[in-house]
């Protein structure tokens, strides 16, 4: 049976070696194990799918800002997303998603950022980010970079810079 809870320590090593599987490199483990050491780690947004005890997908949400002309946001990016190999195309990315989505919302927070494959994350209510006036610090062709507001009218008013940490730079 698939459940889904924030990581614990015990999830650590599984999570590292799932990124690496999922995504073919060491990148995205080593983004993970950097963010966890900074304070906009959120513990309760480090969210595992597990089935049989086993962690079988990750989902990270850390806080960003959006620089505005006279004033600063809050806001979330979710960064990285990843299913163990023999399980992707199941649907356990997407109820993860919506899982995680649901979390941010309870935790209080409005705004989330993505980059990634338009087809997926809009049907979760992404949409492109530039058609809110937010820009990206990092260099991303437009239609990969995409924001969802997690209530009604959490974009009002919000445009600006949306500023990831340099430690998203590499990768």
């Amino acid at each position: 049976m698939l459940s889904f809870a924030a990581e614990t320590d015990k999830d650590v090593p599984a999570i590292r070696a799932l990124l690496i599987a999922a995504f073919g490199g060491i990148g995205e483990a080593e983004l993970v194990e950097v963010i966890r050491k900074y304070p906009n780690f959120i513990p309760e947004l480090s969210l595992v799918a597990r089935e049989d005890g086993e962690a079988i997908a990750h989902i990270l949400f850390t806080s960003l800002a959006i620089e505005g002309r006279d004033r600063t946001f809050g806001a979330l990016a979710l960064a990285p997303l990843a299913v163990a190999p023999q399980r992707q195309r199941q649907g356990i990315g997407s109820q993860l998603v919506e899982f995680g989505l649901s979390k941010c919302r309870e935790l209080g927070h409005g705004i989330v950022v993505v980059v990634g494959e338009p087809e997926y994350y809009q049907p979760f209510g992404f949409q492109r980010a530039s058609q809110f006036g937010l820009t990206p610090s990092l260099e991303l062709p437009d239609e990969v970079f995409m924001v969802a507001e997690l209530y009604p009218g959490a974009l009002t008013d919000v445009s600006g810079l949306v500023s990831y940490p340099a430690y998203f730079d590499g990768v």
